[in-house]
């Protein structure tokens, strides 16, 4: 697997998996029916770094998961960063996720930044494991605060990492 930044021509590949992810309404508080040009707008921004992890080589090779890396505040607190992570459904389980998000880690680290915040981990998100398996603890929950479409209402963690 190879993982690098993204680029303009990586979107029409990662976009079908967004749309299923998102659409889907289980695992990111962002509107189900949000536009191909807004996602695009939302995950693509230039004010964040935007890594895809292909499978395969050369012309053969396809785009299986994405993550962007961006300052979560400002000012005095722009060394905490905040990721986004997707993983077409169908290679979870086959430790993309991982590996993206160890690469992602180290390049939050080279980038200066001291700590790492998600800050609305749906609590039923199978992710979850995954944060805590690299490190990451709930901070908080807020309760209640999403509306799972199999599930229910449940809650989004606040997640946290020192780099």
């Amino acid at each position: 697997m190879l993982i690098r930044e993204a680029t303009a021509a990586d979107w029409p590949h990662i976009w079908p998996f967004w749309h299923r992810i998102v659409a889907a309404g289980e695992t990111y508080a962002w509107d189900p029916d949000t536009p191909e040009a807004d996602a695009r707008s939302l995950w693509m921004n230039p004010a964040k770094r935007v890594y895809v992890a292909e499978d395969g080589t050369g012309t053969g090779s396809t785009v299986v998961a994405s993550a962007y890396l961006t300052p979560n505040y400002g000012g005095g607190a722009a060394r905490i960063a905040n990721a986004g992570f997707m993983v077409d459904p169908d290679r979870a389980g086959r430790g993309t996720g991982r590996a993206l998000a160890e690469y992602v880690l180290d390049a939050a680290r080279a980038d200066g930044y001291r700590a790492m915040v998600f800050n609305a981990v749906v609590e039923t998100n199978p992710a979850v494991r995954l944060w805590t398996s690299l490190g990451f603890t709930v901070l908080g929950t807020v309760p209640d605060a999403f509306d799972h479409p199999r599930h229910g209402r449940v809650g989004l963690h606040i997640m946290h990492r020192a780099l």
